[in-house]
């Protein structure tokens, strides 16, 4: 199968995680979008959605499904997003599509993060794909001199030319050339520089279930909790 099929798969299986009756968490990215592609023949069974950026809001609302603000709602029972890395024990690399603040503050308010991916992004040690970091832009440059002191390489992310703005206002940084083998403590610490808004690992916020495209179908991988 081709990794369009794989994704329109798990976009397709992760129905089965969608509590009828609630209000489903809705992640960002080309997977993400098979999921809501998906989501379209049971929109009448759910109250509506929380979504991670303006895109997938767009998407949710141009196939009737209400999107609330997350702050108008309580807990959500699942938060179904994509992953750019996912190892062993549930941690992620998240934000190629740059909306990584929003899907953790969305992840955070979920009792349940399914993550929907294709078989190539199942790894053994985070790294690999560049890091995202939303950032403040006065604090680039020193962020950027704390990464190259763990040994990354760093580039401001572009759109266009010109610095690739998020849905909240600030920068990208993407980091090249770490292995992050210890994701919790990571972000942990990156988490406390100033000037961070974000670091795309999700160890605190990793998945608890991840559906897995593969050649021969969907394998579900339940991380211990």
């Amino acid at each position: 199968m081709t990794q369009d099929e794989l994704k329109t798969l798990v976009g397709q299986a992760a129905l089965q995680y969608v509590v009828p009756g609630d209000i489903v968490g809705v992640g960002t990215g080309s997977t993400v979008n098979k999921f809501i592609d998906a989501l379209a023949s049971m929109k009448d069974q759910i109250k509506g959605a929380v979504s991670s950026s303006v895109i997938s809001t767009e998407r949710l609302k141009a196939i009737g499904i209400p999107v609330f603000d997350a702050n108008e709602v309580g807990e959500l029972s699942v938060y179904i997003d994509g992953a750019d890395e996912i190892d062993g024990a549930g941690c992620m690399i998240k934000g190629g599509g740059a909306a990584l603040t929003r899907e953790k503050i969305v992840a955070a308010q979920a009792r349940r993060f399914v993550c929907i991916a294709d078989e190539s992004k199942l790894v053994q040690v985070l790294g690999q794909f560049p890091l995202p970091v939303e950032v403040i832009p006065m604090a680039t440059r020193r962020i950027t001199r704390q990464f190259e002191a763990m040994g990354g390489t760093v580039t401001l992310r572009l759109k266009d030319g010109v610095p690739l703005v998020t849905d909240n206002g600030q920068h990208i940084l993407d980091v090249r050339g770490l292995q992050i083998r210890d994701p919790l403590a990571f972000e942990s610490e990156v988490n406390q520089w100033p000037g961070v808004v974000t670091v795309g690992v999700f160890a605190h916020q990793r998945a608890q279930i991840c559906l897995l495209g593969t050649a021969s179908g969907v394998r579900v991988l339940n991380y211990a909790a």
